[in-house]
């Protein structure tokens, strides 16, 4: 790389945060290295231990909400409230859910073994930390989506180096901040700055895992390379999510709702509502009340504004090109799409088809398209022709109904009578499917994501040969086979014992270590080991 200077700059007003230069190729290696040594150090501290280490930014992260917050709103133009809710509120809930769960789900297990295969063993399996995980974040929540699978690479045992978005590269640097403050191996955490190529980079230096969050596009392009090495990889991608809303919805609340989850962060969500289906004698009067709700949000920064500005003018163009792409096509519009600065205000699209660009890509904008359909079976089928597969919301008093069409859907998330906030549960996995991506964090399915699984089994026996050992003998298959029927043949334990009572009887030698092992299972199963 060539030493390029990156200049980072406030989409609120455009004004200059500070400079910033890449980082060179060499040192990327080096800093994957650095972080290897202490990660050998790191992962032989137990969970306790670095729960302890890392409680320190939680207290941080609490106390210092407004100066935190004052620094995130000048590099995103979110407003306070957002920030509050979407990017540090989700990091204290998940440290103290992984403070008091991340032992257990860590543990190692016990499994129980078969007593013909396995006399007198005993066996189970542990997770290990990977070494180095790679964490590549987007813009749109610089903070949440760096921290959130940092903090979960290094509870799990991992060091972990981190490059943050070019439009966001005040928010490394905080970060930096923030793990220097730490009693924590030096090292552990290393920060690359720069753009794509940085990514690139990081990726070709081949730590253990990657861990990506972005668009689609960009996801193909990690995976591709990832997959050269191999090295495997967790791809959180973009969305089109759907919200689907019965006549018997509760109207008010489900308007609140969809205004909320399409206009959070100005539409800039990986889980915003990016398809509104609503049933057909409910359509026209739910589409008037978006109107005239719509027109009362307000935009700007201070305490009552909510909606901040468009991050970019590349992300402004793709708004403005579905936007148009609609109005061609035959959509209405509550308004013009109307531009100050970077600041969008948010539209209303209706008379939307599924030909259309806002429909079937991502716009990741304030626009929201509002759909017809007029029974269950074709909300679900229209639903799930998308390519994308992340986030959805279904919405009637019919709880039963509700849930029944949520669970039709192709996507790896969903929540009735509610949005967005379904995916900052700390207890509950998060991730997509088809072009949303593979793989999970949140929760203890995403804590052990930044783990490999090792098994392993111990013999205490002292018999000269196992059942299975050589020298086969047609006599000894034959007992093998009675012991298989017996075991897993059809009719009742007595009946399978009476027909395979003489082989047995032949296999009797085996019995004290099979009564050995049944009780070893018992004590590493109610015990949790497995040696």
């Amino acid at each position: 790389m060539s030493g390029r200077v990156f200049e980072a700059t406030s989409p609120v007003d455009g004004r200059l945060l500070k400079t910033y230069r890449e980082t060179a190729i060499d040192q990327i290696g080096q800093r994957i290295a650095t972080a290897r040594q202490a990660a050998e150090i790191w992962a032989g501290y137990s969970i306790e231990r670095r729960l302890a280490a890392l409680s320190p930014l939680r207290d941080r992260l609490a106390t210092d909400i407004d100066s935190i917050s004052d620094r995130l709103a000048g590099v995103t133009g979110k407003v306070r409230t957002e920030i509050l809710l979407g990017e540090i509120y989700p990091l204290l809930h998940m440290l103290d859910y992984y403070g008091k769960h991340a032992a257990a789900i860590l543990a190692p297990q016990a499994v129980s073994t078969s007593a013909l295969m396995f006399p007198d063993a005993t066996a189970g399996y542990e997770y290990k930390p990977y070494g180095v995980v790679a964490v590549i974040s987007p813009w749109n929540f610089p903070l949440q989506l760096t921290l959130y699978p940092l903090l979960s690479a290094l509870i799990a045992g991992n060091g972990v180096v981190f490059k943050t978005s070019e439009l966001s590269l005040p928010i490394g640097e905080l970060i930096v901040e923030l793990f220097a403050a730490l009693e924590i191996p030096q090292g552990l955490v290393q920060w690359i700055i720069g753009g794509p190529e940085a990514g690139r980079q990081l990726i070709e230096q081949r730590p253990d895992l990657v861990f990506f969050t972005g668009g689609l596009n960009a996801g193909r392009s990690v995976m591709n390379q990832a997959a050269r090495h191999p090295i495997p990889l967790i791809l959180e991608l973009g969305g089109k999510d759907a919200m689907v809303v019965f006549a018997d919805a509760y109207q008010e609340r489900a308007v609140n709702a969809a205004l909320y989850g399409a206009f959070s962060n100005s539409g800039q969500v990986c889980v915003a509502v990016e398809r509104l289906y609503v049933e057909d004698s409910l359509y026209l009067p739910f589409v008037e009340r978006l109107c005239e709700a719509v027109v009362k949000l307000t935009l700007g920064q201070d305490g009552e504004g909510d909606a901040g500005p468009i991050i970019s003018q590349q992300q402004l163009a793709v708004i403005e090109a579905h936007y148009h792409d609609a109005l061609a096509k035959g959509a209405r519009a509550s308004g013009p799409l109307q531009r100050n600065g970077n600041y969008l205000r948010p539209v209303i699209l209706w008379n939307v088809n599924e030909d259309m660009r806002v429909v079937k890509e991502e716009t990741f904008g304030p626009l929201l398209p509002v759909m017809v359909f007029a029974t269950e079976q074709e909300a679900i089928t229209r639903i799930n022709r998308c390519e994308f597969g992340l986030n959805a919301s279904v919405w009637s008093r019919d709880l039963d109904k509700a849930q029944r069409v949520a669970e039709q859907l192709s996507v790896g998330n969903w929540a009735v009578n509610d949005l967005l906030k379904n995916i900052g549960h700390a207890g509950l996995p998060f991730g997509g499917i088809k072009n949303s991506g593979f793989g999970r964090y949140h929760g203890a399915e995403g804590l052990r994501s930044f783990t490999y699984t090792v098994s392993g089994m111990v013999n205490r026996g002292r018999l000269k040969r196992e059942p299975n050992w050589f020298p086969y003998t047609e006599q000894g298959y034959k007992e093998l086979r009675s012991y298989v029927d017996f075991v897993f043949g059809s009719g009742t334990w007595l009946q399978r014992m009476q027909r395979n009572w003489p082989a047995l009887l032949a296999m009797r030698q085996y019995a004290g270590f099979y009564l050995r092992q049944y009780w070893r299972n018992f004590l590493c199963l109610i015990s949790r080991r497995h040696y």
